[in-house]
């Protein structure tokens, strides 16, 4: 586990000495210990404050930035621990390969692509221009090897590949993560573009869990900030008795219900289930469960009861979805 996050950890649940945390990171060097402890400070995550009766000696303890990053923590651990191999202790080998492959095929905007429809590679190289064939290549092989992606029956001569359900609720990691950096004044500009925007929907919708008789169209808008004035980006949801039927990136004039507002509304709906900030309009049944059940698709303390923050982990309410909230 990477010393910082051990830092982190070990700091969560009171003031900690120095000589705690070299035992609880595995007795590194005092040198590396007190580098690691003067950037985190110096980054406002942890604060020094002199222990009680000890006026020479020093305790670190997290501050509200420090808090938020521990749930970051906390939710990437229960999303590696739903890896389709079995879980995956953040800081392995295993994990670092599978974000690593993940940031790269977002950025590329190879997930973007995959996000639509199953994609052979051959049909992602006419698509992305940014990257040459072996590039494009590389990635696809490391999500594959990742279980971000998996090979998709066609019928065809080609070989599509199609997201898995686990590269779907990496949606939650990384709209906490953005919302994080957005609270701590990190982002100078708005977290997602349109690329993303539509990536999130494409991806994330079809996790949510409706009502078995609910019918009708949706549109999510994300109200992105364009120089003087902004534009819109989202997805369109058509749901067939509780079923999504389909889930595109236009947008249409006249949808049955829709929500919309700005990418920090949408973080908070989706991480901390606070959909107050959204323009919420038409069939109130409809757009209230699609809103809704984006927070719960993402971020079902079910999984986290049972996959807890690492190995032997128990639950105890500290590292369940709700501690989104407390970002």
């Amino acid at each position: 586990m990477p010393l910082n996050v051990q830092v982190l950890l070990a700091s969560a649940e009171q003031p900690t000495s120095l000589a705690e945390l070299r035992r609880a990171a595995g007795l590194p060097p005092q040198t590396t210990m007190r580098s690691h402890l003067r950037a985190l400070t110096e980054l406002r995550v942890l604060e020094r404050s002199r222990a009680a009766g000890f006026p020479n000696a020093g305790e670190y303890s997290l501050t509200q930035s420090g808090r938020g990053l521990v749930v970051l923590i906390n939710l990437l651990q229960a999303w590696l621990n739903t890896a389709p191999e079995g879980p995956v202790p953040i800081g392995s080998a295993a994990a670092k390969n599978a974000i690593k492959a993940f940031v790269e095929g977002w950025s590329s905007t190879l997930v973007r692509a995959l996000a639509a429809r199953p994609l052979a590679l051959t049909e992602l190289d006419r698509l992305i221009n940014t990257l040459n064939y072996p590039s494009l290549e590389r990635r696809l092989v490391a999500m594959r090897l990742s279980g971000l992606i998996e090979p998709y029956e066609s019928g065809g001569r080609a070989n599509p590949y199609v997201v898995t359900p686990w590269l779907r609720r990496a949606i939650g990691p990384l709209a906490a993560a953005a919302l994080w950096e957005l609270q701590q004044g990190f982002l100078r500009s708005a977290p997602f573009g349109r690329v993303d925007v539509e990536a999130v929907f494409l991806l994330s919708v079809p996790l949510v869990e409706f009502s078995g008789s609910l019918s009708g169209s949706c549109q999510l808008v994300v109200e992105i900030p364009s120089g003087e004035s902004t534009k819109s980006s989202g997805a369109l949801v058509k749901l067939r008795n509780g079923r999504v039927e389909s889930c595109v990136s236009s947008l249409e004039s006249t949808p049955d219900s829709w929500a919309s507002g700005s990418s920090a509304a949408w973080l908070r709906a989706i991480v901390m289930d606070e959909a107050s900030e959204l323009a919420l309009g038409g069939d109130s049944s409809v757009v209230t469960e699609l809103v809704q059940g984006l927070h719960g698709a993402l971020f079902d303390r079910r999984r986290f009861v049972s996959s807890g923050t690492g190995s032997g982990a128990k639950d105890d309410g500290r590292h369940a979805p709700s501690g989104a909230r407390e970002m």
